[in-house]
């Protein structure tokens, strides 16, 4: 018990220096276009932090990084490995201002604790019985995706914004609105039939049938049960969760838990994030019109606009930044309850652990982290207040759409590929490629360096009897 409240302790500690190495990630541009000064600035991204836990029902990231290891290689001297190893790098690459992904670090140093410890007491395995491929697969992946999604996504709301006819301006923007809200839509209907199948066990009863194909296990039953329910899923948007657990219950499945069944499926529902975004969308659309149609539009009135602007993208990015980061911590955590057998399954996390999280990288990115402020704000290219709006919201984006699919992202590497993305807009020449070129190679050795600084930290536990 002692050593789970100390894993505890140490990964909200290192939730608080994810908050402060972060906050250059939610303030570099809105400080750097001098909006607002650093103090409000921290003031502004700490509370949107915290917002994202109003936000972010699904944890699915958190689930995600939870699962990156094997249980049966997952104890606490292994959390407690990666997170001694993710907390060093993070202060490391803080102390010389490198904006480093605190996503990558930590699963580097869980996935490199793991390996150790599979080392240390089986004769032989592969790299595949550890860690879960397919999600360190994605993870990696997202290394040169999140930025370059970042980026392109930057590109296009600077080309739309640069459009002189605010007609075709607002038509570009209402087409694009129109495709978001398709697209999330289908990112939550997905994530509704996954959570069906959670809650009908049919990833845990796959996973026994594989390694018994002789089991018991009635596998036919739980995929009959799915479907039967899955026509329902379709009126989740008029019915919500209860309506459906309801008619699932009368209908499809007449033992179902309705109660669990219906939270289980409102955790997919993404309108807060749709409405959002369709919200920002009618704001850019009436800022526009009013200052160019209302009003006589000159450099002035459209700089003003603009620092307005970058207040609401701002806000919209540290709520991405705290609903992806917080929940990395939070898998983590959940995990480290698991293999001390408090709690059986991610499901059933208490209520504190998301509570928590938040707080802390909400108190975290309180502190700031002024290196890292300076790195991004100014040393990769100089950012006027219209490209901070651009390069921002299309982070915001980036982080929302990811949340969704379940993947985590490094918020450091999805603002910096859309600040690249608003430099590259003007002239190629605008952006420091040998300032980037530093940050990539800082990236592609986040997750091998924190491996092996959490395998030297598990040979350090065992000798010291853990």
């Amino acid at each position: 018990m002692t050593l789970l409240f100390v894993i505890i302790v140490l990964a909200l500690v290192f939730d608080y220096i994810n908050g402060f190495h972060d906050a250059a990630n939610s303030i570099a541009t809105v400080v750097s276009t001098k909006v607002l000064s650093p103090f409000q600035a921290v003031l502004w991204a700490g509370f949107f932090n915290f917002v994202a836990f109003f936000i972010f029902k699904d944890h699915a990231v958190a689930n995600t990084i939870s699962k990156t290891v094997h249980a049966e290689f997952i104890t606490l001297p292994v959390i407690l490995s990666g997170l001694v190893a993710a907390i060093l790098w993070n202060l490391l690459t803080w102390w010389y201002g490198i904006p480093s992904s605190s996503s990558h670090t930590l699963i580097g140093g869980f996935a490199g604790a793991a390996i150790a410890h599979a080392f240390a007491t089986t004769d032989g395995f592969s790299l595949s019985e550890v860690v879960d491929n397919e999600k360190i697969t994605k993870t990696v992946l997202f290394i040169f995706l999140a930025p370059l999604l970042g980026m392109a996504i930057s590109m296009f709301i600077t080309f739309v914004t640069i459009v002189r006819n605010v007609w075709s301006r607002v038509g570009i923007i209402v087409i694009a609105s129109i495709a978001t809200w398709v697209l999330f839509t289908h990112l939550q209907q997905n994530k509704l039939e996954a959570n069906l199948e959670k809650f009908y066990n049919v990833d845990v009863l796959h996973m026994q049938v594989a390694e018994d194909p002789s089991s018991t296990v009635d596998l036919t039953a739980a995929l009959a049960k799915v479907d039967a329910a899955m026509p329902y899923l379709d009126r989740f948007n008029t019915q919500g969760g209860k309506g459906i657990a309801a008619d699932i219950k009368a209908n499809a499945d007449g033992g179902v838990d309705e109660e669990k069944l219906a939270k289980s499926l409102e955790k997919a529902d993404n309108s807060v994030i749709r409405y959002g975004l369709m919200a920002i969308s009618l704001i850019f659309i009436l800022a526009y019109l009013y200052v160019e149609k209302v009003r006589t539009p000159n450099a002035g009135t459209m700089a003003k606009m603009f620092k307005r602007l970058q207040l609401l993208s701002s806000a919209g990015f540290s709520i991405g930044h705290g609903g992806n980061d917080a929940q990395k911590v939070m898998g983590i955590i959940t995990a480290a309850m698991i293999a001390n057998g408090d709690i059986m399954d991610i499901k059933e996390m208490p209520n504190w652990v998301p509570l928590a999280c938040y707080t802390a990288i909400g108190l975290g990115t309180l502190s700031g982290g002024w290196k890292i402020v300076k790195t991004m704000g100014t040393r990769i290219t100089k950012v006027t207040p219209l490209e901070g709006v651009c390069a921002e919201t299309a982070g915001a984006t980036t982080l929302y759409l990811t949340e969704q699919m379940g993947i985590p992202v490094s918020t450091t590497h999805t603002i910096t590929g859309a600040i690249i993305g608003v430099g590259a807009t003007k002239r190629l020449s605008a952006v420091r490629w040998g300032v980037t070129i530093q940050l990539l190679w800082a990236w592609l050795l986040t997750i091998p360096v924190s491996a092996v600084l959490a395998a030297i930290a598990y040979w350090i536990c065992g000798l010291c009897g853990l």
